[in-house]
């Protein structure tokens, strides 16, 4: 009546040989670093989300870009909005003070500038982009995993049932079993994961979109000097490009 009581996680993890424990504490790992992750990526996010709606409300609130250089300053750049307005500020009085002295200073102030914010964009992404990586193999790959152990489990429990000629459903039934329980750690590992990687992607997305309509503001202040209350002359509508080329004025024919 207490035969069953020893069967379980415990028992198939007795009883499995090193492949079984290999592919078992590979499953663990996965679990572990991929739970790590969106802990610290979801708490960043939440911190970074704050951080931003702080700076942007200073931002737009401000009398001068001298006043935000000036929290910069104070506070550092702890978000990317900050991180962003600081390096464009930055290039622009850099480039005004020294001109083009190197071939990464080529060109305007206004494409200098530019070419910055386009740099900060890129590494934003990235630092953004960090670890998703690791959460999209694990949720591709745990569930192979488990089925292999699965496979493995499967292959050593019918061996034993052959060397030990019975065949019947008690024989069959607690190793067969005990070997699916791979699968379901498989699917445990790779659900969180799956959908841990889809809810940050969106979450990127989204906070590289509204830091790219930013970096179109902020060049019109920073790169064409652009004073408060006046009308914004056309900037490119993507920073992630190279800066429109001017179109020329047409002169009236001479007689």
């Amino acid at each position: 009546m207490n035969n069953d009581t020893g069967l379980g996680l415990g028992h198939f993890i007795a009883q499995s040989d090193a492949v079984g424990k290999t592919l078992l504490a590979m499953l663990l790992a996965m679990s572990v670093l991929s739970w790590a992750i969106l802990a610290l990526k979801g708490l960043t996010l939440v911190v970074r989300r704050g951080r931003s709606e702080k700076f942007l409300n200073l931002f737009w609130n401000a009398r001068s870009l001298d006043a935000v250089a000036g929290e910069i300053a104070t506070h550092g750049a702890s978000d990317p909005f900050s991180h962003l307005t600081s390096h464009a500020m930055h290039a622009q009085a850099h480039h005004a003070r020294y001109g083009a002295a190197k071939l990464e200073e080529a060109g305007s102030a206004s494409e200098f500038v530019t070419r910055t914010i386009k740099k900060v964009l890129d590494e934003e992404t990235m630092r953004l982009e960090n670890g998703l990586t690791l959460l999209a193999t694990v949720g591709a790959t745990a569930p192979f995993v488990g089925l292999f152990g699965t496979v493995w489990g499967v292959y050593h429990a019918l061996v034993a049932i052959g060397m030990s000629g019975a065949g019947t459903l008690d024989k069959v039934a607690g190793p067969v079993g005990e070997a699916l329980i791979m699968t379901g750690l498989g699917l445990a590992v790779a659900i969180p994961a799956v959908m841990g990687y889809n809810w940050l992607t969106r979450a990127n997305r989204v906070m590289v979109a509204k830091l790219d309509a930013f970096a179109y503001e902020l060049h019109t202040f920073v790169a064409m000097g652009q004073p408060l209350g006046a009308d914004a002359a056309p900037a490119p509508q993507n920073l992630r490009g190279l800066p429109a080329r001017a179109v020329p004025t047409r002169q009236p024919a001479t007689a």
